[in-house]
């Protein structure tokens, strides 16, 4: 899978007082198109934990260039873009009313880790599936 695509409208409750969606949903909308990813790879995410497996954002970044607003419809397409030892970095692209021109992009990076936040391997079952991409 060379990228995935999550749709999801602005909630009401994601705008602020101008109207405008607060910069913050968008890491929030990051994580939900990550969530959806690694499901549509049939890996959900909870089964890691189960295994004591952990994935804390080391690094995240977001650039907005247009504003989104309530009832919006978008996407966001997310790729693997970087696969290490122990970590995996993320890119996405948001787009509006399917529309061709990202409205803002951004990343995030991941280290596997066990309960104590020491790193370990990614998973072979995990690394196997993952396609590296870059837009």
């Amino acid at each position: 899978m060379k990228f995935f695509d999550y749709q999801t409208r602005v909630r009401y409750a994601e705008t602020d007082r101008m109207g405008i969606s607060y910069y913050a949903n968008y890491l929030v909308w990051f994580e939900a198109a990550r969530t959806e990813y690694f499901r549509a790879l049939g890996i959900v995410y909870s089964e890691f934990e189960k295994q004591g497996i952990f994935l804390p954002v080391a690094e995240a970044y977001c650039r907005y260039t247009e504003p989104s607003s309530y009832d919006d419809a978008l996407t966001v397409r997310t790729i693997v873009s970087q696969i290490r030892q122990s970590s995996l970095r993320f890119e996405y692209q948001v787009f509006k009313n399917g529309g061709t021109k990202p409205i803002a992009t951004g990343h995030t990076v991941h280290v596997f880790s066990d309960k104590t936040l020491k790193p370990t391997r990614i998973p072979e079952n995990l690394k196997s599936k993952v396609e590296l991409t870059s837009f």
